[in-house]
């Protein structure tokens, strides 16, 4: 028997693609140091990736602000998503507390990468994910920064616990009309002028979406620099802040991991702090205001005729073609919800446009397209985005970037007022 070797090509040459590399940097805090350090380490990745011969240009992939025990960062899922469909052979990161704190996470996303045939170069903890003792180390490692977390996360909830039972705010207050000055809200005069005119137009019959478009229009913008929106409007209008008294532990955080922020309700203990600093706006005045807004909600009936999943499902999906924006589902006196440009809400038909939807419609378009009713499971999964061209056209952008185009055909609304 006879075996011959042969090359890979005649003249003895094999060919060798280079290696597509990226990688990935994240940080948890907004602060200015910490986008510095961001952008230093993606701009030394870049630089350490081209300079490679062997290696081609993946991209970078940054999360601000975001914690590493969520699982739902961006741009951590559009590398996933970019290494699924084989734009990726290599990953590099500063190290493993940066690529997930979450133990499960870390894990099953590194299991995943290596199935693919892909590993990550965690620099700091000199740890490479494919090599034999890389897992093992990589699951201690991880366990250990998970219990950290956690540590933190508890010391933290002691800290705000303490800050509430001694009458104190835990993180701080952004708010129009005050600002925090040593640890008391001291009144701002032109913005507390804003927030009387507010809480004055509410009580002289003003509805919210109509309050929000007079602001827009004034040119006034929220303490984050934003354009006004109904739901901006109702929450100045229900902050006990402006009476001068606090209701500490409105919302809390639910789980380390999550970070999730949940409306309190009993769950955890209140505190109310009354004549805690200046009022702007008296007592007699803001309860006649959350008496105003109970008439109207009684008057107008049932909030939410529809189950939660249905008031949730488009939320975030909708863009208006013409004006970029989204669109905010409202409801009017007869119960029937309808989608509708924020632009238009917030400035009048004179900015944009473009056309209501009633949900009904809306729904129905969206069983046809893909083809199912049972929408709230999915919609999430398979759709991105759900672009308004007007007169009844809408555009269906898929999670893989397919498009399909749907029109209204029942349920529609033509009236733009």
């Amino acid at each position: 028997m006879r075996i011959d070797k042969l090359n890979a090509k005649q003249d003895g040459r094999v060919s060798r693609r280079k290696l597509r590399v990226a990688a990935y940097v994240r940080v948890s805090a907004e602060k200015d140091a910490a986008i510095a350090s961001l952008e230093n380490q993606a701009t030394t990745y870049a630089e350490q990736i081209k300079a490679n011969p062997e290696w081609e240009f993946a991209g970078i992939y940054e999360d601000r602000g975001i914690s590493g025990t969520k699982e739902m960062r961006p741009q951590f899922q559009r590398m996933l998503k970019d290494c699924r469909s084989g734009k990726i052979d290599l990953i590099l990161t500063k190290s493993f507390t940066r690529f997930a704190r979450n133990t499960v996470v870390l894990l099953e996303t590194l299991r995943e990468l290596k199935g693919l045939e892909i590993e990550v170069i965690f620099e700091k903890d000199n740890i490479r994910s494919l090599n034999e003792s890389g897992e093992l180390l990589i699951t201690l490692l991880a366990a250990f920064a998970q219990a950290e977390s956690q540590s933190s996360s508890e010391n933290q909830r002691w800290r705000i616990k303490k800050s509430f039972e001694e009458g104190r705010l835990a993180n701080g207050c952004r708010m129009l009309g005050y600002r925090l000055e040593n640890d008391t809200l001291a009144v701002i005069p032109d913005e507390a002028e804003v927030v009387r005119q507010i809480f004055t137009d509410y009580l002289s019959g003003m509805g919210i979406r109509a309050i929000a478009k007079k602001l827009n229009l004034q040119h006034i913008r929220t303490i984050r620099q934003k354009e006004w929106q109904p739901c901006s409007v109702r929450a100045l209008l229900s902050n006990e802040k402006y009476t001068g008294s606090l209701l500490l532990q409105k919302t809390y955080t639910k789980d380390y991991i999550s970070k999730k922020s949940v409306k309190n309700k009993g769950e955890r203990t209140q505190y109310l702090v009354e004549n805690n600093h200046e009022a702007i706006i008296p007592k007699e005045m803001f309860d006649a205001v959350q008496e105003e807004m109970k008439r109207r909600n009684d008057r107008l009936g049932p909030k939410h005729p529809y189950p939660e999943h249905k008031q949730m499902l488009f939320q975030g999906m909708i863009v208006c073609a013409k004006c970029g924006r989204h669109y905010w589902r409202i409801e009017n006196y007869t119960n029937r919800a309808v989608w509708e440009c924020s632009t238009k809400i917030g400035k009048g038909k004179s900015c944009c446009g473009n056309q209501r939807i009633a949900e009904e419609a809306l729904i129905s378009a969206t069983t046809r397209i893909l083809g199912t009713a049972e929408l709230a499971e999915t919609v999430p999964q398979v759709l991105k985005e759900i672009y308004v061209l007007g007169d009844d056209s809408l555009i269906y952008v898929f999670q893989d970037g397919s498009q399909r185009e749907a029109r209204l055909e029942c349920g529609r609304r033509r009236n733009n007022g």
